[in-house]
Order: structure tokens, then sequence, then C-alpha cells
């Protein structure tokens, strides 16, 4: 082997080594990536999840002890009540719009017979 084709070869290897390098700089940026979003899709469904919960809580409070009683429970599960309404005094039937951050949710509770 030549001297010549011995420093051809340094030459191949170094230039793969660096080509290497930038790949794995891109995995890890991409992982990056993928894992802030996955965070951000997940928080998102936490926050859709406690604003239901705190809805329906509401508005199963407000059957019995009106609007104030519904700001209780919001309150108490993290939730801001924006609307109370009672939709059908003969039943007892209400609605709650609830909301933590941007995420609002709407529940409907009707007294039991």
């Amino acid at each position: 082997m030549s001297h010549r084709q011995v420093r051809t070869r340094s030459a191949e290897r170094a230039r793969d080594a660096g080509q290497a390098v930038v790949l794995v700089l891109a995995a890890v940026v991409l992982a990056v990536v993928c894992t802030v979003a996955l965070a951000s899709f997940g928080r998102s469904v936490l926050d859709h999840e406690q604003a239901q919960a705190a809805a329906d809580a509401a508005a199963l409070a407000a059957t019995t002890g009106g609007g104030e009683a519904a700001q209780r429970l919001a309150t108490a599960n993290g939730a801001v009540l924006t609307s109370f309404a009672v939709l059908d005094a003969e039943t007892g039937t209400v609605q709650v719009t609830v909301a933590i951050g941007s995420v609002r949710a709407t529940a409907r509770a009707t007294r039991a017979p």
C-alpha cells in the first residue's frame, strides 16, 4: 500500500466520522422536539380531563345546592365556574361551564326522582 493510499483512507475515515456527528445531532434534536410535543399534548389531555371532572362535580352539586354549590365544587377542583343555568326548574336540570386555563368543559345534571 502506498503512502498516498493510506492518506486517502485516513481522509475518508475523518469525513465519515464528521457525517456521523451530524446524524447523531439530528437524531438528538428530533428526539427533543418529539418529547416536547408529546409533553404538550399530554398536558392538554390532562387539563381537559380535569376540566370535565370539575364540570361534572359542579353540575351535580348545583342540582341540590344551586349556583353557590356549583361555584364551590368548581373551585375545589381547580376550575373557574364561567356559567350556570337552570334549564328546567321542574326536573332540576342544570348546565354549568367551567374553565381551567384555556380549556372549557360543560356538563348537565338532573335531580334524581
